[in-house]
């Protein structure tokens, strides 16, 4: 029996995909993965084509065109799964920031109850590794402003290590979703929120990529910072 998807979508994580691919599937539960490639121009997913070969029946590839955002991705990640049997599907980066560990305790959670399980850096603590100081206060405090906003209790907003039961992600509209970077984790959180869905937060260690380059940048900054304010003011007008 499947344990769920896991959704990671890559772009130029040819140093990490290799490694990943393997750490999910020596796992004790049964996962299986899903790789969204933005068309990397460092050959991800020709050596995820040559990872199939040893992982025929676990391991899917789907290939865009071009680098869309990190929200798009997932989208698409998740209306692939949507057309399959899978119970449980999870957002999970390339990089080992997420221990692919964990995805067991997301598993869990989801089991015993949880409709929406998030690996939360920010739930018994602060457990980020490798980032400088600036950019741990950075999100630690955009997880205290999302709060304060959209009244979710939710320590850890802009995470991006989940397990959704497929029940939310059919519940949600996932082609009215509008944002693309952190808002996007956002985003989906607070519309599993307004719905009503139960929301656990699992405590994880965040662990800052040492291999390949950040996707971070000012824009997706931006983009959560007034999206959070749009999300809130289209709860009030119905319009979310």
């Amino acid at each position: 029996m499947s344990a769920g998807i896991v959704i990671i979508p890559t772009y130029n994580e040819i140093e990490n995909i290799e490694k990943i691919v393997h750490a999910v599937f020596q796992l004790p539960s049964n996962f299986h993965l899903l790789i969204v490639d933005d068309n990397s121009p460092d050959g991800t997913a020709n050596k995820v084509v040559e990872l199939q070969k040893t992982y025929a029946d676990k391991l899917f590839l789907e290939v865009r065109q071009k680098k869309s955002g990190l929200g798009t991705a997932y989208v698409h990640g998740f209306k692939w799964a949507l057309n399959r049997n899978y119970d449980y599907i999870y957002e999970m980066d390339a990089d080992f920031s997420h221990n692919p560990n964990d995805l067991e305790k997301l598993y869990q959670a989801c089991k015993n109850g949880a409709d929406l399980a998030i690996g939360s850096r920010y739930s018994k603590g602060v457990n980020v590794v490798n980032w400088p100081l600036n950019r741990v206060l950075m999100s630690y405090f955009a997880s205290v402003y999302v709060k304060m906003i959209t009244g979710m209790k939710i320590h850890d907003a802009t995470a991006g290590f989940i397990c959704y039961r497929r029940k939310v992600l059919e519940t949600i509209n996932l082609d009215k979703i509008k944002f693309v970077g952190y808002a996007f984790q956002i985003e989906m959180k607070y519309r599993a929120f307004v719905k009503k869905f139960k929301i656990e937060e699992v405590p994880i260690i965040f662990t800052d990529r040492t291999l390949g380059e950040s996707k971070m940048s000012g824009a997706i900054i931006r983009e959560a910072v007034f999206g959070v304010i749009m999300l809130r003011i289209r709860k009030i007008f119905n319009r979310l």
